[in-house]
């Protein structure tokens, strides 16, 4: 079962007594007659969404890779991650904040070697500091809001493969 505690991009772990093709079997199975999840199968890789009317900016989706151990044993890996465009726009603007603070920083050294007013730099310093803190809140904010569609996808996955 998944903890209570939501930490980025929640991974998990499960042996089965299955062979990796039956499993497969079943998720193609379900994925023809449910509607309520959209589920596409690639290989031995499998990608469960909310549907679409359901979907928000923060809402999770669950990748599974079935590896066979032996002829009658599998294991799935999964993990919950979000809307891959969201999560690289999300991983941008952090690093983009990151650089701009180390630039700025530089800059700020400059001036004060220099003996110029560092004014500007502490202020865009600050302002970088600031835009960090909002984009963590931001984050903290999504993963509670995806928290009740990490639960539907896991409890989906987990009627599947019982």
């Amino acid at each position: 079962m998944l903890s209570t505690e939501i930490v980025l991009r929640p991974r998990f772990q499960i042996d089965l007594k299955v062979p990796s093709s039956q499993l497969m079997e079943r998720f193609k199975t379900v994925k023809k007659s449910e509607s309520k999840f959209h589920i596409s199968c690639l290989d031995d890789h499998i990608f469960i969404k909310l549907p679409k009317e359901e979907q928000h900016f923060w809402s999770p989706q669950l990748h599974l890779e079935i590896s066979e151990n032996s002829e009658n044993s599998c294991t799935i890996y999964g993990f919950f991650g979000p809307n891959p465009t969201a999560w690289t726009m999300f991983i941008f603007f952090h690093v983009a904040v990151g650089i701009l603070f180390m630039v700025n920083a530089t800059w700020l050294y400059s001036n004060f070697n220099l003996g110029n007013s560092i004014v500007l730099q502490i202020t865009i310093a600050i302002v970088l500091i600031l835009t960090w803190i909002l984009l963590y809140i931001a984050g903290r904010i999504g993963k509670k809001k995806g928290k009740p569609g990490m639960q539907e996808l896991y409890g989906f996955m987990m009627e599947t493969i019982k």
